[in-house]
């Protein structure tokens, strides 16, 4: 059974069509290459699996259960079993890390009170074992807002981690990382995979999304234009596919 399966779906902002009758899956213990360039519809498709955007039509399905568009939403996501870690906004810069990682389902007491001093000691865990944050110089107290750009991405990598969803979806996570912090990332989604989970991957960049991915799939103006099997095509010949869609203004 799929993790996710979209049947036909469409998306519209006001007159602009996002999406135009996308056919769009996840298999179990997948990992998929999500290319596309700026404004093809990748960042909608997730946001609709994410429940941050409702569907206009059609038909979406997580582990075999139907959604609907009026009911799926962030939370409801959450407890099925997806996380998504956004290229914008995926941390609240001005809030301590341990509020970060916690941020909307924090540790309670039997009357509610958040259990502060434990988020702090499993924040310092995470960000020393998780994401081997040694050097990094901040800690669980640390605000987000004295962070380099790639520690932001390493502290939101981290929280998907932690909760060890199903589902882990990647908005352009290697965008102002280092070489060493791409290397981590793309560690974790071969944990991932070895745990036996799945994880879309957003990149621009082909040669970092292509040893990670079992499958690649383009979009291009709100459509899914082509789909490749790594097994089936090389690096070299993936990037060829891509530039005689560009040629053809397709892709």
């Amino acid at each position: 059974m799929n993790i996710v399966e979209m049947k036909d779906i469409h998306k519209s902002f006001g007159g602009v069509k996002a999406l135009k009758g996308v056919d769009f899956h996840i298999g179990p213990n997948e990992v998929i290459g999500l290319l596309g360039d700026n404004g093809a519809g990748k960042s909608t498709l997730i946001k609709i699996i994410s429940g941050v955007h409702t569907f206009d039509s059609g038909e979406m399905y997580i582990k075999g259960r139907k959604i609907s568009p009026r009911r799926h939403n962030v939370k409801a996501a959450h407890k099925m079993g997806i996380e998504t870690v956004f290229q914008e906004k995926a941390l609240a810069e001005k809030q301590q890390l341990w509020r970060n990682i916690f941020l909307g389902r924090q540790i309670t007491n039997k009357l509610g009170f958040i259990k502060v001093s434990q988020e702090v000691k499993e924040t310092n865990r995470i960000m020393r074992e998780l994401m081997k944050f040694r050097g990094i110089g901040a800690g669980a107290d640390s605000f987000v807002r004295t962070l380099s750009g790639g520690e932001r991405q390493g502290v939101a990598i981290s929280r998907a981690m932690y909760f060890d969803s199903d589902l882990v979806i990647l908005d352009e996570p290697t965008v102002a990382l280092s070489l060493q912090e791409v290397k981590k990332v793309l560690d974790f989604i071969l944990a991932l995979k070895e745990r036996g989970k799945s994880c879309v991957y957003i990149s621009h960049s082909i040669a970092s999304v292509y040893p990670v991915s079992d499958r690649f799939v383009a979009i291009d103006r709100g459509e899914v234009v082509a789909e490749y099997k790594r097994e089936e095509i090389s690096l070299e010949e993936l990037n060829e596919e891509l530039i005689k869609l560009t040629q053809a203004k397709i892709f």
